[in-house]
């Protein structure tokens, strides 16, 4: 979209870098393949994360999915660059999602909060990863990721505050909604680029 959405009092989302371009986020399927795609770029630098999710992928013959994920040892998936913990994670996922009860299908059907209920059962899977998921899978347009880091150093930055807490975050994002998710990317690009997650 080439123009920028308006919030609830009219104005239009904010772009911190001060020209309206495009609003492009790299969008996955909301699959299990992508939640796993986030517990391995938790904590990571982009670059290093791709590299390790690009070998997972590999081993997993080009199809991560449960079963795929569940045939590799514990030295196969360290192989790949998983540290014990994120291993430890994306096992637990993968049983949970074959298991039945994670339902990847049943997502889209549900509201944001129920979305990070479900998912934040998995062990290595909090609000934080949960939302990303809301954002770069299933597309939800409204969500605040409060403890995301980069995103208090962009607000920190351009609306100059020293320090922030969740109550200064909700004040300054409020009138950002409907599109708050919208309004993020623009902050974390403002930093960096665009994102990768």
């Amino acid at each position: 979209m080439n123009s920028l959405p308006q919030c609830s009092d009219g104005r239009n989302v904010p772009e911190p870098s001060g020209t309206q371009s495009p609003y492009k986020p790299s969008y996955h399927e909301p699959t299990f393949r992508a939640l796993v795609r986030s517990i391995v770029f938790q904590q990571l630098a982009g670059a290093a994360a791709r590299s390790i999710f690009n070998r997972l992928e590999a081993a997993c013959n080009g199809d991560v999915t449960p079963a795929s994920i569940l045939k590799l040892s514990d030295a196969q998936l360290r192989a790949v660059g998983l540290s014990k913990q994120k291993l430890s994670y994306v096992r637990s996922l993968a049983e949970l999602t074959q298991s039945g009860e994670i339902i990847f299908e049943k997502l889209g059907e549900m509201d944001d909060e129920d979305i990070i209920e479900h998912l934040t059962r998995v062990k290595g899977i909090g609000r934080w990863t949960a939302q990303m998921f809301l954002m770069f899978a299933l597309r939800r347009p409204d969500v605040m990721p409060h403890v995301d880091f980069g995103l208090n150093s962009a607000i920190k930055k351009h609306y100059r505050k020293r320090k922030l807490k969740p109550p200064h975050i909700d004040k300054i994002a409020k009138s950002w909604q409907p599109y708050r998710s919208i309004a993020c990317w623009y902050l974390w690009r403002s930093l960096d680029g665009p994102i990768e997650l």
